[in-house]
């Protein structure tokens, strides 16, 4: 049996969502995670037409472009907290490590969370190795782990 060879990447990577115009998103790569999930703003549903705008006016990489689908579903998502909410949930074109992807994602208000797209094991599988000593995390997640220390020491 022939294995395939899977990249290796870090628990945080840069992603570009082409047909957003948004290049250099830092997304945390989230193996607890079954879905992927992306910061949405403007989420409208009208007449069998999801339209949306990736990201909030507060990014910095903010397009403002306003994506429109007809193909997608409404998705229960369960937090690490156990809290269920519907989402909904679209296909994206991601480029992530040198690979264009077409992958799901939910749609979220992630305005408040570090990271503005989290990379779940339903794209990660096949794919990609996860070595968490790779890949560059934003500062705020940084200052945070300081301030926590290591918990595997407690």
């Amino acid at each position: 049996m022939q294995r395939i060879s899977k990249q290796t990447i870090g628990r945080v990577e840069p992603i570009s969502l082409p047909d957003a115009g948004i290049s250099g998103l830092a997304a945390k790569v989230d193996t607890g995670a079954y879905r992927s999930a992306i910061w949405a703003t403007n989420i409208v549903e009208h007449d069998g037409t999801l339209s949306f705008t990736l990201l909030g006016e507060s990014s910095e990489l903010y397009s403002g472009v306003v994506m429109t689908t007809q193909e997608y579903l409404q998705v229960e998502v369960e937090n690490s907290f156990g809290q269920k909410e519907m989402r909904y949930s679209v296909f994206l074109s991601v480029e992530i490590a040198g690979k264009k992807i077409r992958s799901n994602f939910t749609l979220a208000n992630r305005a408040a969370k570090t990271y503005s797209a989290l990379i779940g094991r339903k794209m990660l599988k096949g794919r990609f190795v996860v070595d968490v000593s790779l890949g560059t995390p934003l500062a705020d997640e940084e200052t945070q782990e300081a301030i926590q220390g290591d918990e595997s020491l407690a």
